[in-house]
């Protein structure tokens, strides 16, 4: 498959300590631009975004995951290849429903007045350790998905993922740093495309929280809404060779930090 679309991101809030900035602020504004996905399978797929003038791109090709922009090397990242997380925004339905099929319903809610069943999925530890390196461990992952009673459509997607930075030799535990990171997108204006239904359209509100012993707490909101312009199944003459790693691709993951 392949879609092509629109993304609208902006800085929202900015938090250091107890003192509030807000982006107007910093100087922040709402930064405009587009995007490309191709993908042969939930696991072999490339992504490629282009704002305020800079080129950010993305990839898997099924064993190697990687992650490249025009500011640095390419990057390995951990663990095994997982899903883009475009794909899971109402995209891709056979990438949403391999991702929740060992969820578990833990209860409903009501959502934009459509009534939802909540699936919720916690990694596993030993994904957690293959995603963690020398210096920092995945605490916990953990997503919530949100599917109409009516429909069966995911309505509203929830993420939750904490990382804990290891401080120096010899340190205790409690001066470790922690960055929590949470999302949540609400997916809308579902069409048909080869008798597939097609999110074109959604908002994602992000959540960066540091904190830690002897540090400044840090707290960043960011919130991006996206429009999908284009979309289709089934195209010719996508091979391997399309999802290929770049050449200068750093193989050691622990220098690429984590992969979110």
């Amino acid at each position: 498959m392949y879609a092509v679309g629109k993304v609208r991101m902006c800085a929202s809030e900015f938090h250091l300590g107890d003192q509030a900035v807000t982006a107007a602020a910093q100087g922040g504004r709402a930064e405009v631009g587009g995007f490309v996905l191709w993908q042969k399978s939930p696991e072999v797929w490339f992504f490629e975004l282009i704002m305020a003038g800079h080129k950010m791109s993305a990839g898997s090709d099924g064993k190697v995951a990687w992650r490249q922009s025009a500011a640095d090397r390419s990057h390995v990242s951990r663990g095994p290849p997982r899903p883009l997380r475009r794909s899971l925004q109402g995209l891709d339905p056979r990438s949403i429903a391999n991702l929740f099929s060992d969820a578990v319903c833990i209860g409903e809610k009501i959502i934009g007045g459509e009534e939802c069943f909540i699936l919720k999925l916690e990694a596993g530890a030993a994904t957690l350790r293959a995603r963690s390196a020398a210096a920092f461990d995945i605490i916990h992952h953990t997503v919530w998905g949100y599917f109409s009673q009516r429909t069966g459509l995911l309505i509203q997607l929830e993420d939750s993922h904490l990382l804990r930075m290891k401080s120096g030799k010899g340190a205790r535990r409690s001066e470790n740093i922690f960055w929590e990171t949470s999302m949540e997108s609400v997916i809308s204006d579902y069409r048909h495309i080869d008798g597939i239904n097609v999110a074109h359209g959604g908002h994602t509100a992000v959540t960066l929280f540091r904190y830690g012993e002897g540090s400044v707490n840090h707290k960043r909101k960011l919130e991006e809404t996206w429009t999908v312009e284009e979309a289709d199944f089934n195209v010719h003459g996508l091979t391997a060779d399309y999802f290929l790693p770049p050449a200068d691709l750093n193989k050691d993951p622990d220098a690429a930090g984590h992969n979110k």
